[in-house]
Protein backbone atom coordinates (compact mmCIF):
# COMPACT_ATOMS: atom_id res chain seq x y z
CA UNK A 1 0.00 0.00 0.00
CA UNK A 2 1.27 3.42 -0.84
CA UNK A 3 1.85 5.91 2.17
CA UNK A 4 0.79 9.12 0.61
CA UNK A 5 2.01 12.61 1.81
CA UNK A 6 -0.05 15.41 3.31
CA UNK A 7 1.24 18.97 3.43
CA UNK A 8 -0.40 21.33 5.76
CA UNK A 9 0.05 25.32 6.02
CA UNK A 10 -0.45 26.41 9.56
CA UNK A 11 0.17 22.82 11.02
CA UNK A 12 1.66 24.03 14.37
CA UNK A 13 -1.67 24.92 16.75
CA UNK A 14 -5.22 25.08 16.65
CA UNK A 15 -6.99 23.74 13.83
CA UNK A 16 -3.69 22.59 11.31
CA UNK A 17 -2.40 21.09 14.55
CA UNK A 18 -5.59 18.65 14.82
CA UNK A 19 -5.54 18.16 10.79
CA UNK A 20 -1.88 17.00 11.11
CA UNK A 21 -3.18 14.75 14.11
CA UNK A 22 -5.91 13.18 11.65
CA UNK A 23 -4.04 12.67 8.89
CA UNK A 24 -0.69 10.44 10.92
CA UNK A 25 -3.80 8.42 12.42
CA UNK A 26 -4.75 7.62 8.66
CA UNK A 27 -1.25 6.44 7.71
CA UNK A 28 0.10 9.86 5.77
CA UNK A 29 3.43 11.25 6.13
CA UNK A 30 2.96 14.49 6.88
CA UNK A 31 4.72 17.69 5.99
CA UNK A 32 3.94 20.27 8.71
CA UNK A 33 4.20 24.18 7.97
CA UNK A 34 4.73 26.72 10.21
CA UNK A 35 5.84 30.85 9.54
CA UNK A 36 9.29 30.16 12.22
CA UNK A 37 7.43 28.08 15.35
CA UNK A 38 9.57 25.17 14.15
CA UNK A 39 9.42 23.63 17.79
CA UNK A 40 6.06 23.64 18.05
CA UNK A 41 5.73 22.22 14.98
CA UNK A 42 7.92 19.60 15.96
CA UNK A 43 6.14 19.02 19.33
CA UNK A 44 3.23 18.28 17.08
CA UNK A 45 4.46 16.16 14.45
CA UNK A 46 6.26 14.13 17.54
CA UNK A 47 2.43 13.64 18.83
CA UNK A 48 1.26 12.49 16.45
CA UNK A 49 3.17 9.39 16.16
CA UNK A 50 3.75 9.58 12.31
CA UNK A 51 6.47 10.02 9.71
CA UNK A 52 7.06 13.86 8.33
CA UNK A 53 8.65 16.62 8.78
CA UNK A 54 8.47 20.25 9.46
CA UNK A 55 8.71 22.91 6.58
CA UNK A 56 9.07 26.56 7.56
CA UNK A 57 7.99 29.22 5.09
CA UNK A 58 5.70 32.26 4.95
CA UNK A 59 2.57 31.02 3.61
CA UNK A 60 2.06 33.85 1.44
CA UNK A 61 5.08 33.59 -0.30
CA UNK A 62 5.15 32.32 -3.54
CA UNK A 63 8.93 31.50 -3.86
CA UNK A 64 9.32 30.21 -0.69
CA UNK A 65 6.23 27.85 -1.00
CA UNK A 66 7.72 26.61 -4.38
CA UNK A 67 11.19 25.80 -2.35
CA UNK A 68 9.04 24.33 0.73
CA UNK A 69 7.22 22.10 -1.61
CA UNK A 70 10.81 21.02 -3.38
CA UNK A 71 12.34 20.10 0.01
CA UNK A 72 9.05 17.72 0.99
CA UNK A 73 9.26 16.14 -2.02
CA UNK A 74 12.94 15.55 -1.40
CA UNK A 75 12.58 14.25 2.14
CA UNK A 76 9.42 12.77 1.92
CA UNK A 77 7.98 11.81 -1.35
CA UNK A 78 5.89 13.68 -4.09
CA UNK A 79 2.76 15.58 -2.03
CA UNK A 80 -0.17 14.12 -2.69
CA UNK A 81 -2.76 16.19 -0.03
CA UNK A 82 -2.06 20.08 0.33
CA UNK A 83 -4.55 21.33 2.93
CA UNK A 84 -4.44 25.34 2.77
CA UNK A 85 -5.00 26.19 6.45
CA UNK A 86 -2.78 29.05 7.56
CA UNK A 87 -3.88 31.37 9.59
CA UNK A 88 -4.05 34.81 7.77
CA UNK A 89 -4.42 38.07 9.98
CA UNK A 90 -7.32 40.47 9.36
CA UNK A 91 -8.67 43.66 10.39
CA UNK A 92 -12.04 43.43 12.78
CA UNK A 93 -14.72 46.21 12.71
CA UNK A 94 -16.94 47.91 10.09
CA UNK A 95 -15.60 47.30 6.69
CA UNK A 96 -16.22 50.84 5.42
CA UNK A 97 -13.84 52.50 8.41
CA UNK A 98 -10.79 49.57 7.91
CA UNK A 99 -7.63 51.32 6.24
CA UNK A 100 -7.98 49.73 2.82
CA UNK A 101 -3.97 48.37 3.22
CA UNK A 102 -5.10 46.09 5.62
CA UNK A 103 -7.93 44.82 3.71
CA UNK A 104 -6.30 44.19 0.76
CA UNK A 105 -3.45 42.67 3.19
CA UNK A 106 -5.41 40.01 4.46
CA UNK A 107 -7.64 39.58 0.62
CA UNK A 108 -3.78 39.21 -0.75
CA UNK A 109 -2.15 37.06 1.56
CA UNK A 110 -5.59 34.75 1.91
CA UNK A 111 -5.92 33.92 -1.57
CA UNK A 112 -2.07 34.30 -2.47
CA UNK A 113 -1.33 31.20 0.37
CA UNK A 114 -3.55 29.14 -1.58
CA UNK A 115 -2.17 29.81 -4.71
CA UNK A 116 0.83 29.44 -3.92
CA UNK A 117 0.26 25.89 -2.49
CA UNK A 118 -1.94 25.11 -5.39
CA UNK A 119 0.47 26.39 -8.24
CA UNK A 120 3.23 24.03 -6.32
CA UNK A 121 1.75 21.26 -5.96
CA UNK A 122 -0.75 20.64 -8.71
CA UNK A 123 1.21 19.74 -11.00
CA UNK A 124 2.51 17.00 -9.75
CA UNK A 125 -1.27 16.01 -9.01
CA UNK A 126 -1.87 16.27 -12.27
CA UNK A 127 0.79 14.01 -13.34
CA UNK A 128 0.55 11.09 -11.21
CA UNK A 129 -3.64 11.65 -11.73
CA UNK A 130 -4.19 11.37 -8.20
CA UNK A 131 -4.39 14.07 -5.48
CA UNK A 132 -6.40 16.20 -2.92
CA UNK A 133 -7.00 19.85 -2.20
CA UNK A 134 -8.07 20.96 1.10
CA UNK A 135 -8.99 24.32 1.76
CA UNK A 136 -9.51 25.78 5.32
CA UNK A 137 -12.62 28.44 5.04
CA UNK A 138 -15.10 29.92 7.48
CA UNK A 139 -18.60 29.76 8.11
CA UNK A 140 -18.37 33.57 8.04
CA UNK A 141 -17.87 33.95 4.25
CA UNK A 142 -21.46 32.87 3.82
CA UNK A 143 -23.61 33.61 7.48
CA UNK A 144 -22.71 37.51 7.73
CA UNK A 145 -21.53 38.68 11.06
CA UNK A 146 -20.81 42.08 11.83
CA UNK A 147 -16.94 43.13 12.00
CA UNK A 148 -15.73 40.60 9.57
CA UNK A 149 -16.04 41.87 6.22
CA UNK A 150 -12.52 41.49 5.37
CA UNK A 151 -12.03 38.34 6.92
CA UNK A 152 -15.91 36.79 5.09
CA UNK A 153 -13.91 38.90 1.34
CA UNK A 154 -10.79 36.65 1.66
CA UNK A 155 -12.05 33.32 2.60
CA UNK A 156 -15.35 33.46 -0.67
CA UNK A 157 -12.65 34.48 -2.84
CA UNK A 158 -10.58 31.01 -2.02
CA UNK A 159 -14.33 28.87 -2.13
CA UNK A 160 -15.26 30.44 -5.55
CA UNK A 161 -11.36 29.69 -6.41
CA UNK A 162 -11.62 25.90 -5.28
CA UNK A 163 -15.37 25.43 -7.16
CA UNK A 164 -13.56 26.50 -10.30
CA UNK A 165 -10.35 24.04 -9.53
CA UNK A 166 -12.31 21.57 -9.07
CA UNK A 167 -13.17 21.34 -12.98
CA UNK A 168 -9.91 22.28 -14.00
CA UNK A 169 -8.13 19.30 -11.91
CA UNK A 170 -11.08 16.82 -11.60
CA UNK A 171 -10.21 14.92 -15.28
CA UNK A 172 -6.78 14.51 -13.47
CA UNK A 173 -8.39 12.17 -10.50
CA UNK A 174 -7.80 15.50 -8.29
CA UNK A 175 -10.17 16.23 -5.98
CA UNK A 176 -10.82 20.03 -4.51
CA UNK A 177 -13.41 20.72 -1.71
CA UNK A 178 -13.63 23.65 0.94
CA UNK A 179 -14.19 22.88 4.82
CA UNK A 180 -16.31 25.80 6.66
CA UNK A 181 -15.56 25.96 10.22
CA UNK A 182 -17.99 27.53 12.85
CA UNK A 183 -16.84 28.97 16.24
CA UNK A 184 -13.80 26.44 17.42
CA UNK A 185 -12.19 26.45 20.70
CA UNK A 186 -8.69 27.07 19.95
CA UNK A 187 -6.38 29.64 21.33
CA UNK A 188 -7.28 32.16 18.11
CA UNK A 189 -11.09 32.61 20.17
CA UNK A 190 -10.05 31.74 23.67
CA UNK A 191 -10.85 36.08 23.94
CA UNK A 192 -14.37 35.80 22.21
CA UNK A 193 -16.96 36.76 24.67
CA UNK A 194 -18.46 33.31 26.59
CA UNK A 195 -21.71 34.83 26.52
CA UNK A 196 -21.29 34.50 22.87
CA UNK A 197 -20.04 31.02 23.26
CA UNK A 198 -22.43 29.98 25.23
CA UNK A 199 -25.44 31.51 22.86
CA UNK A 200 -23.75 29.82 19.90
CA UNK A 201 -23.45 26.43 21.61
CA UNK A 202 -27.59 27.23 22.25
CA UNK A 203 -28.53 27.19 18.85
CA UNK A 204 -26.09 23.82 17.61
CA UNK A 205 -27.94 21.39 17.62
CA UNK A 206 -25.20 19.59 19.60
CA UNK A 207 -25.17 21.82 22.34
CA UNK A 208 -21.51 22.57 22.23
CA UNK A 209 -18.69 24.59 20.27
CA UNK A 210 -16.28 23.04 17.60
CA UNK A 211 -13.13 21.27 19.16
CA UNK A 212 -10.03 21.26 16.80
CA UNK A 213 -10.54 17.65 16.26
CA UNK A 214 -13.78 17.46 14.56
CA UNK A 215 -12.00 19.71 11.64
CA UNK A 216 -8.93 18.23 11.69
CA UNK A 217 -11.01 14.52 11.51
CA UNK A 218 -13.10 15.80 8.28
CA UNK A 219 -10.17 17.15 6.75
CA UNK A 220 -8.00 14.36 6.70
CA UNK A 221 -10.94 11.80 5.55
CA UNK A 222 -11.81 14.18 2.60
CA UNK A 223 -7.98 13.27 1.89
CA UNK A 224 -8.68 9.69 1.35
CA UNK A 225 -9.29 7.42 -1.04
CA UNK A 226 -12.77 6.62 0.61
CA UNK A 227 -13.56 10.82 -0.84
CA UNK A 228 -12.67 10.36 -3.93
CA UNK A 229 -16.22 11.06 -5.44
CA UNK A 230 -16.62 14.51 -3.66
CA UNK A 231 -15.18 17.67 -5.27
CA UNK A 232 -15.70 20.92 -5.68
CA UNK A 233 -18.17 21.25 -2.35
CA UNK A 234 -18.38 23.57 0.56
CA UNK A 235 -18.78 21.46 3.65
CA UNK A 236 -19.96 23.72 6.88
CA UNK A 237 -18.22 22.15 9.86
CA UNK A 238 -20.82 23.72 12.78
CA UNK A 239 -23.08 21.12 13.92
CA UNK A 240 -25.80 21.71 12.46
CA UNK A 241 -26.33 25.35 13.56
CA UNK A 242 -27.28 26.00 10.16
CA UNK A 243 -30.31 24.05 10.11
CA UNK A 244 -32.09 26.66 12.88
Amino acid sequence: MVQRVALVTGGSRGIGAAIVRALAARGFKVAVNCLNNTSMAEQVLRESGGDGGVFPADARDHAQVAAMVRAVEASLGPVDAAIHNANIHFPMGLFWLQPWPDVQAKLLGELGAFHALVAATAPGMIERKWGRVVAVSSSLSRFASEGFGAHAAAKSAVDGAVRVLSREMGPSGVTVNVVAPGLVETDATAQQPQDMKQAIARFTPLKRLAVPEDIGGAVAFLCTEDARWITGQYIPLNGGINTV
